[in-house]
């Protein structure tokens, strides 16, 4: 029997070709893809590269929200009637990223059980990072924060192997992530290494040890700010 349209639908070859409110765009690193306020009709996705979504407040503080991978969305916003972008969303190395109006957003997911069960899933997985973040900031010091930030950054816990680290991640945007200083994210960076919980070789390395030191509450994470 042949199968239906549906059934041959492919979620990421809709998301890798050129079509109807769809364009695909190239992005060099540190080039924006758009600026908090600017006005918001699109989401994207992200095939290559990594990004980084920052928000700045009325007093003018940085703070880096989220950094995003290949196979994630952002943008997504625009879907709940935000008029404007709450971030600004910079390519960290160079980046292909689908861009799709909001029009044809909603028409794959009202037309495309699969497209609607990828996204779906997505906005579910995004949604469960927020409030560990933010557990992780109401009761966590900042030596285990970045502790948890290196492992979700080297995607453990995820499908296949560890990874390591882009140098572009530097220590600066650690600190911003986790909400202290440069100088803190330093001496903590520098104590894993000591203790043999991560490694510097261009990028950093995150052993099975710091995980076992999270998991566990070994000593060397319990400190507090």
């Amino acid at each position: 029997m042949a199968k239906s349209t549906k059934d041959m639908f492919d979620p990421q070859k809709f998301l890798a070709k050129v079509g109807t409110g769809k364009a695909i765009l190239t992005f060099r690193k540190n080039q924006l893809v758009f600026q908090q306020g600017d006005p918001a009709d699109s989401v994207f996705y992200i095939q290559s590269g990594k990004v980084k979504l920052t928000v700045v407040s009325e007093q003018g503080k940085e703070a880096v929200v989220a950094i995003l991978e290949p196979g994630q969305f952002f943008g997504e916003g625009c879907m709940n009637g935000h008029p404007l972008r709450m971030s600004t969303t910079a390519a960290m190395e160079d980046c292909v990223i689908t861009s799709i109006t909001r029009e044809s957003m909603m028409s794959a997911i009202r037309d495309e059980p699969k497209f609607s069960q990828l996204f779906i899933s997505y906005l579910l997985t995004r949604n469960s990072r927020i409030e560990e973040d933010l557990i992780d900031q109401l009761f966590n010091s900042s030596e285990r924060r970045l502790a948890r930030l290196l492992l979700l950054l080297a995607n453990f816990g995820k499908e296949g192997s560890p990874q390591p680290i882009s140098a572009s991640i530097n220590q600066e945007t650690l600190a911003e992530m986790i909400g202290t200083t440069r100088s803190r994210v330093s001496y903590f960076m520098n104590k894993f290494r000591r203790l043999g919980l991560i490694s510097y070789n261009g990028h950093i390395e995150v052993h099975n040890s710091l995980l076992s030191a999270v998991l566990h509450e070994k000593p060397v994470l319990r400190e507090r700010d």
